[in-house]
């Protein structure tokens, strides 16, 4: 297995180091168009392998993407980090031309590669790669549902008090502060609904803590969170390098599922092998429907943005 990683950020040097400590790949490739900084980062990863125990080769480029050539996934982090006050819509102008471009050039030199999108907006510059490369759909992935389930199960344990070990819970819809539909009512704590711990109020309070938690992280360091973000880029991948066939909520195309269409928008997906292996149509109330409905618009409203 051999990964590549677009952009040496915070973000991307999260995702290379994750990847790296939990061992299951031969070489992580991190790249960047800073002179010197991918290497640096890859070195410095490196003096930490005898140290935490893994063998994962890392080595980091200055925007040669010769080196990232056979990569069976490619992780596309780079563009500009979102500041306080910035929706992750306010970044697709420059965005855009930079996911557009890293990935084709990884297609290039990795044309059976998966693509797992990290860049914001999340859901469109999946959807982006979508409309701009020749890969399968089941090959490109955007990662946002699988952080926004993170910060749900963390603030589920948090209000009930209890090890983040004993909830499950998932987040489906954009990957926005009011695109995200918390799964409140489906949430558990050892198989026990959530609904039979927490009021409503408090479990309305966890679904809204849930959807501003990129936002408030940005506020509090003054640009986009890296540690989260690259931890789920990392399970991601795991699953796909062991080919698991593990559930994740992830931004997927959809062609009817969900009676949606033509857009990525996260949803229930199997990861294995050949990345999204199906898309899992779960059962929705009502309410949960119309989130969903209202989410999708608004993917679709900034997808509208984009100059295809």
């Amino acid at each position: 297995m051999k990964v590549t990683v677009v952009g040496a950020g915070a973000v991307g040097a999260s995702c290379a180091e994750y990847i790296a400590i939990k061992d299951f790949a031969a070489e992580v490739v991190i790249l960047d168009i800073k002179e010197g900084y991918a290497e640096g980062k890859a070195m410095d990863l490196m003096q930490t392998a005898s140290l935490n125990g893994f063998d994962t080769k890392v080595v980091g480029s200055t925007n040669d993407y010769s080196k990232t050539a056979g990569s069976d996934v490619c992780v596309i982090t780079s563009g500009i980090p979102r500041k306080p006050g910035m929706t992750r819509e306010e970044l697709i102008g420059i965005n855009a031309g930079i996911v557009k471009t890293v990935s084709s050039n990884l297609i290039e030199h990795s044309p059976n590669t998966i693509i797992i999108v990290v860049s914001n907006p999340m859901d469109t510059m999946t959807y982006l790669v979508h409309k701009t490369t020749s890969l399968p759909k089941n090959r490109i992935i955007g990662m946002g549902g699988a952080l926004d389930s993170a910060r749900f199960k963390f603030r589920l344990a948090e209000a009930l008090g209890c090890p983040i070990s004993d909830v499950d819970g998932m987040v489906i819809g954009g990957h926005s502060d009011k695109g995200m539909v918390p799964m409140t009512a489906k949430a558990v704590r050892n198989g026990v609904p959530v609904s039979e711990f927490l009021s409503p109020e408090r479990l309305e309070q966890v679904s809204a803590d849930t959807k501003v938690g990129g936002a408030t992280l940005t506020g509090l360091l003054g640009t986009s969170a890296w540690y989260a973000p690259g931890a789920a880029v990392s399970e991601l991948v795991k699953a796909i390098a062991l080919d698991s066939k593990k559930m994740f909520p992830c931004s997927s195309l959809l062609e009817g599922e969900f009676g949606l269409n033509d857009l990525c928008i996260g949803v229930p997906v199997i990861l294995g092998k050949n990345g999204i292996e199906k898309i899992v149509e779960i059962d929705l109330s009502d309410a949960e429907k119309a989130k969903m409905i209202e989410s999708a618009e608004g993917v679709k409203k900034t997808n509208g943005l984009l100059e295809l």
